[in-house]
């Protein structure tokens, strides 16, 4: 790109982020009626162009299943506005807060601000849900909203920055263009809060960035997130909601099962029953419409790779066909995948897969799990499947992760009354319905002292007077 349009693009992008920042200072706090209007507008806007989002996805990711997208995104995003919409004013209400004793009968209120401008930098993989989602509890905490799109879905954020064009006022949300040069210059700005969905890789560079203005974050990043099967576990049912987990939008989800701890006398049954139920769910044919394509030829050559460097190292790899045969390869349909005897050294092992690719790891004991896990970065989600209370309450205590589905794959992320969020490597930072809410507000303190409290007593000159006091507090604390 000429140097004199890049430098053009980040004048726009700051003078429009200080236009935002002026008004979050000179009218910092929407009323619950104008947060109300920009929520409605929101759904508006995804309910109007639910078709045209679907297909430009689809277009930008070469195909994408419809019903996947219905689901794990529109539905998703309608769903929390719905709650936010219902929930508003009870979150907006100064909350009661006990006071000591000794300060009585003084009042303690905790009241909810807008942060004031809200960054997000938004993924490719889940576009509509993934951008809209925080843009949701941004808007209902009263905060103006600046979105940079990914540049690897085009149209898809052509789309949404005309639709947000039209029903918002650029200084209440807009969306920047997709230029990867202004990527940077986006994090650099010193946003009252940024929330960034994407690799650990880039979010260490947001973090940063973000650093420098000591500007908070929510990081929701990804990681190896492991599927336990424990012995105790009804191994075609677990087999069967692994699949699916794991095949959801061909592989490139967060918190997708990225590998599968069995044991190992299991080991065979397990995979024999998880190529079934693929076959069952996707079939075997690559033109299925159901079965999501891999975003690029880039993502899709390095899928290879992984698969390629674990057969080298001994693993075997279970295909419905090879992921070179021009029928899948030109419709960047990835074969799903099933590699037995995956080891540590294997890169499918050290890097996030984002693929249809599950790799499964033999475990000698019941033990072995959490220390295999343990040993590692912590993960954004953990999957545990069986029917031993016991043994599925030690892996919890023992594990820490971003979330849990407990006989099942996903379904924690879509619990509207829970938090979303990763630990450490996997993220930081929360949000979903009301977490989301606290995150991009400010939870003021306010004391409200009476005129009854003799708090005056506090004050010099020291004295006996002073001394009694102490001890009163003393006995009071």
């Amino acid at each position: 790109m000429d140097q004199s349009l890049k430098s053009s693009g980040r004048h726009a992008l700051e003078q429009a982020f200080h236009r935002m920042i002026e008004l979050s200072r000179t009218m910092p706090a929407p009323t619950l009626k104008e947060r109300l209007d920009r929520l409605g507008r929101l759904r508006a806007a995804i309910s109007d162009n639910e078709a045209g989002f679907s297909q430009a996805i689809s277009a930008d990711f070469g195909h994408r299943c419809a019903t996947e997208t219905a689901i794990a995104e529109t539905l998703l995003v309608l769903g929390e506005i719905k709650h936010a919409v219902k929930h508003l004013k009870a979150w907006m209400a100064p909350q009661r807060i006990s006071t000591a004793l000794q300060f009585l009968p003084a009042k303690n209120r905790l009241m909810p601000q807008p942060v004031g401008v809200v960054g997000i930098i938004a993924p490719w993989n889940y576009p509509l849900q993934l951008t809209l989602a925080p843009a949701v509890a941004a808007l209902a905490a009263g905060n103006r909203v600046m979105i940079k799109p990914s540049e690897l879905v085009p149209r898809f954020a052509a789309l949404l920055q005309q639709v947000v064009g039209t029903k918002f006022d650029a200084t209440e949300m807009m969306v920047t263009d997709i230029d990867d040069e202004l990527s940077q210059a986006f994090a650099a700005l010193p946003f009252d809060h940024l929330m960034f969905t994407g690799s650990t890789r880039v979010g260490r560079l947001v973090a940063e960035a973000a650093g420098r203005n000591l500007t908070p974050v929510t990081l929701e990043l990804g990681g190896k997130s492991p599927a336990i099967v424990d012995r105790s576990a009804n191994l075609d049912e677990a087999a069967e909601r692994i699949a699916y987990g794991k095949l959801l939008n061909a592989g490139q989800t967060c918190i997708a099962p990225d590998y599968a701890l069995v044991p190992e006398a299991l080991v065979q049954d397990f995979a024999d029953r998880l190529q079934n139920h693929m076959r069952r769910m996707y079939g075997i044919d690559p033109d299925n419409g159901d079965y999501t394509s891999i975003v690029s030829e880039r993502h899709y050559a390095r899928l290879e790779g992984l698969v390629a460097d674990a057969a080298a190292k001994g693993a075997r790899v279970l295909q419905p066909a090879r992921p070179d045969h021009p029928a899948w390869k030109s419709k960047r349909k990835f074969p799903p995948t099933i590699v037995v005897g995956a080891t540590p050294g294997m890169t499918i092992m050290q890097e996030e897969i984002f693929g249809p690719v599950l790799p499964i790891v033999a475990t000698k004991d019941a033990a072995e799990p959490v220390s295999y896990i343990n040993k590692r970065d912590r993960p954004l989600a953990l999957y545990w499947f069986g029917r031993d209370a016991a043994a599925r309450d030690d892996v919890l205590s023992r594990t820490i992760s971003g979330g849990v589905t407990v006989n099942d794959c996903l379904f924690h992320f879509t619990q509207i009354n829970q938090p979303m969020g990763g630990v450490g490597a996997s993220g930081s930072g929360a949000y979903h319905g009301e977490w989301g809410f606290r995150a991009l507000s400010k939870l003021k303190p306010v004391f409200y002292r009476s005129p009854f409290n003799r708090l005056a007593d506090l004050y010099p000159p020291y004295g006996a007077r002073i001394a009694r006091l102490q001890k009163l507090l003393r006995f009071m604390s």
